[in-house]
């Protein structure tokens, strides 16, 4: 597994007249959708616009949280079982506010900052029958790129390079067959990827958000515990003064090309089979 690993992660970088004729991701209609994300934070954060766009075109999104995010926090008289259902409430009410529904948020249970050290084959097994179930037409997840392999935090470094062994492993039918002899999941092929979080230097897709920017900054101002104060010391609500300066900081930070509010991607569509 781990020797594979190099292989599965490295991705072609579609060119730039190929991604031309494709049709445009936020202009999609009536597609599947699976979000792939570490923590119930970081879809909203990395594709939050992208999702509510998709969401407006009336496409089926799924999100994937491989974490409970129960460790982040640095109030003294936190709890860690309590710090995830706070998360699972926070992340259900951002993607409500984005469109998505709550039956389609799914978790799989893993401890924050323990995804690396997660069973293998396990990891792989279980992302692999989700893909293999939900056939998405489209997958959304963190970059699995260079620059998060050396620097990124360890769920998102493992989130990313997990999700793609099993998007080639659902692929082939004699990875996993279990799931095809015992759950009658068949082989699948996902069509396009794109990953959020990109380096700036390889990122080679971005999407117009402006009609649903200051919608991204509300859905992700309901993840109140990620933010100051409620780190430090948790409270369930904002206080206005800090809600306004969450949100400015929000507007200050997200990307802008052409003067206009973008989500970055790195868009492919599949492997380098060396």
């Amino acid at each position: 597994m781990k020797s594979d690993l190099i292989l599965m992660a490295v991705l072609f970088m579609v060119p730039a007249q190929l991604l031309s004729q494709a049709q445009r991701l936020e202009q999609m209609q009536s597609k599947t959708i699976l979000v792939f994300t570490p923590h119930p934070d970081d879809d909203v954060f990395g594709a939050g616009g992208t999702i509510a766009l998709l969401n407006r075109n009336h496409n089926r999104v799924y999100v994937v949280v491989y974490t409970n995010d129960d460790k982040g926090s640095y109030d003294p008289e936190m709890s860690s079982q309590r710090l995830a259902g706070i998360r699972k409430s926070e992340e259900e009410a951002s993607e409500g506010l984005l469109g998505t529904a709550k039956e389609n948020i799914s978790w799989m249970g893993y401890d924050d900052g323990m995804l690396e050290y997660a069973p293998q084959p396990k990891l792989t097994e279980e992302a692999t029958a989700i893909i293999r179930r939900i056939r998405p037409d489209v997958l959304l997840t963190v970059d699995p790129g260079e620059w998060f392999e050396r620097w990124h935090k360890t769920d998102h470094r493992m989130a990313a390079f997990n999700t793609i062994d099993a998007v080639r492993a659902a692929e082939f039918w004699l990875y996993f067959p279990n799931q095809k002899l015992q759950q009658e999941l068949q082989p699948y092929k996902i069509p396009e990827m794109y990953f959020f979080y990109p380096a700036p230097q390889e990122a080679n897709y971005y999407v117009n958000i402006d009609s649903v920017a200051e919608l991204k900054f509300e859905a992700a101002a309901k993840q109140v515990s990620q933010f100051e104060p409620a780190v430090n010391k948790y409270r369930a609500d904002w206080e206005p003064a800090d809600l306004e300066k969450a949100k400015k900081e929000m507007r200050q930070e997200q990307p802008k090309k052409d003067g206009h509010y973008v989500e970055a991607f790195r868009y492919a569509t599949g492997f380098n089979q060396f």
